[in-house]
C-alpha cells in the first residue's frame, strides 16, 4: 500500500520544551492506524501539526504527496483531512442541522454578496447543502435531531455528530482524538463497531488517538507509540502489545497490557 500521509523528522519546539522530536511516521491508503503513549506524549500536539493549528519547527508533513507544512488549517481541511477533539467542540447553541452545514458549505463556492442577495446560485447551494447535510444525518441516525441544539444532545450523540460534522467535509483521511472519552466500556464497545462501520461506508484512512486500550487493539491495523514525542515502538497489534519498552511506558513495570 501506499503512503496517504507521512511526516518527516517532523519537530515542534515550546520555548525549551520539544514536544514533538524528529518523528518519522507513514499512514497507509485505506488502514486505520492507532497512535498511542502515556498522557503527555505529543499525541494531541502531533494531530495539531498535522491540521495546521501549529506550524513544525522543523521537518516535513507530507500529504498525498504533497507538503502541506505551514498551510493554514483551511486549506488542510479542502485538501481532504479532517478531525475530531478529544473535547467535543460543536457549536453548541447551533442546530444539528446547522453543525453539519458549517462544513458542507466550506466546500461550496458562492460569494457572501450572493448568500446575502438571494440570487438563485445561492439558493440553489443552499437546498444542496440543507439536502447533503440531512442525507448524512439520516445514515447516522440523528435526522430526528436536526432541529435540537447540538449542546442539547446526550454526550454519545455528540460525539456522534462531530463525526458527522468531519465528514461532511468529504475527507480522504480522518483523524480521531480520543473518540471513547467518557465512554463506559460497553459504550467505547459500540463505539468499535460503529468505527468499523465508518471505515468502510466512507473508504476511509483513519489515524486515531485512544487510551482505551481494548478498542485500540481490535480496530487498528497497525499501532505507533510515542513516548515525550519520540517514536519507541510501532507494529501490529500483536507485536505492540508484546513489546517490553511499550509495557514499561505505559506501566513502569512488568506487566500485560489488555
Amino acid at each position: 500500500m501506499s503512503a496517504l500521509l507521512e511526516t518527516r523528522n517532523l519537530t515542534r519546539q515550546f520555548g525549551g520544551l520539544r514536544a514533538i522530536g524528529d518523528l518519522s511516521l507513514s499512514v497507509n491508503r485505506g488502514e486505520i492506524l492507532g497512535v498511542i503513549g502515556p498522557n503527555g506524549a505529543g499525541k494531541t500536539t502531533l494531530f495539531n501539526l498535522l491540521t495546521g493549528i501549529y506550524p513544525p519547527s522543523s521537518g516535513d508533513i507530507l500529504f498525498d504527496g504533497r507538503s502541506i507544512s505551514g498551510l493554514r488549517p483551511s486549506q488542510i481541511a479542502r485538501l481532504g483531512i479532517a478531525r475530531t477533539f478529544q473535547n467535543i467542540r460543536l457549536f453548541r447553541q447551533l442546530s444539528v442541522l446547522e453543525n453539519v452545514r458549517i462544513a458542507y458549505d466550506s466546500r461550496l463556492a458562492y460569494s457572501p454578496a450572493a448568500a446575502l442577495m438571494r440570487t438563485p446560485g445561492a439558493r440553489v447551494r443552499e437546498r444542496e447543502s440543507i439536502d447533503a447535510s440531512m442525507e448524512l444525518l439520516e445514515l447516522f441516525e440523528i435526522g430526528s435531531l436536526a432541529g435540537d441544539a447540538a449542546g442539547d444532545l446526550s454526550y454519545g450523540s455528540q460525539r456522534r455528530l462531530e463525526i458527522v460534522r468531519a465528514l461532511a467535509l468529504n475527507p480522504s483521511l480522518l483523524l480521531l482524538d480520543e473518540p471513547a472519552a467518557g465512554m463506559n466500556p460497553s459504550e467505547a464497545m459500540q463505539l468499535l463497531d460503529f468505527l468499523k462501520w465508518v471505515h468502510g461506508k466512507f473508504s476511509l484512512t483513519i489515524v486515531l488517538i485512544e487510551h482505551h486500550m481494548q478498542m485500540v487493539m481490535a480496530l487498528c491495523d497497525r499501532i505507533e507509540v510515542i513516548e515525550f514525542g519520540v517514536r519507541i515502538a510501532g507494529g501490529t497489534p500483536a507485536e505492540v502489545k508484546a513489546n517490553p519498552r511499550v509495557i514499561e511506558a505505559y506501566l513502569g513495570m512488568e506487566g500485560e497490557l489488555p
